[in-house]
């Protein structure tokens, strides 16, 4: 797997300064604790970096890239990404709660009328409105949901880690895959949840070669 900057420059100040604390870490990048969860999970599973509690990491000769992560690393979200759920921005809040309840998803992917992705509307969001008693039936989710640009999301040409390192960072259950449509605009082809990856974790530790690809 190839290593983003960020992570080999984790690498380099881990083995100039071992053993580190991971705020040690964030502060010589200049970047928040939590900014760098994602990158030092990935690189402690992938045998780079050793957690150790109460000391911090440090970095490890061998083992690099172990036979499960190194299989893991060849899969793109385009081979594990599922159907997406979507309501239009017009949906009330009402239908939009029936819908994640007969889909049994976390969240719900907001389109407008040409099929662009505009906003991600969640369980918390949908509760904060049921909370407000108002009428709910006459509320839109467009009045509730998390709009652009502050909505994260993956292409289906991503690396699988690369979606798995923004579900850990970003703390959220499901990503929108999307393709670049015409004039900037998002597309939404997918999504990529914590349920694909760990049913692909699974399968592969199961010791099948190849992982079922699901689009349902």
């Amino acid at each position: 797997m190839i290593l983003t900057q960020r992570q080999q420059a984790i690498i380099e100040i881990v083995k100039k300064n071992a053993p580190i604390t991971g705020e040690a870490i964030a502060d010589q990048l200049q970047v928040t604790r939590a900014a760098l969860r994602s990158d030092l999970s990935i690189l402690t599973m992938m045998g780079y970096l050793a957690a150790k509690p109460r000391v911090g990491y440090c970095y490890q000769q061998q083992n690099h890239e172990n036979d499960f992560l190194g299989v893991l690393a060849r899969y793109r979200v385009k081979d594990i990404f599922a159907r997406p759920v979507i309501v239009p921005e017009e949906c009330s809040a009402y239908d939009a709660i029936v819908s994640l309840f007969t889909e049994d998803t976390g969240s719900l992917i907001v389109v407008d009328g040409s099929g662009a992705l505009t906003g991600i509307v969640s369980r918390k969001d949908l509760l904060k409105a049921t909370m407000g008693h108002s009428d709910i039936q006459k509320i839109p989710v467009s009045v509730i949901m998390t709009r652009m640009p502050n909505i994260i999301y993956v292409h289906k040409e991503d690396a699988v880690l690369h979606a798995l390192s923004k579900i850990v960072e970003h703390e959220v259950d499901s990503l929108p895959v999307i393709e670049n449509g015409v004039d900037g605009r998002l597309e939404v082809i997918g999504r990529i949840s914590k349920t694909n990856l760990v049913r692909l974790m699974m399968d592969l530790t199961l010791g099948h070669k190849t992982a079922e690809v699901s689009h349902e």
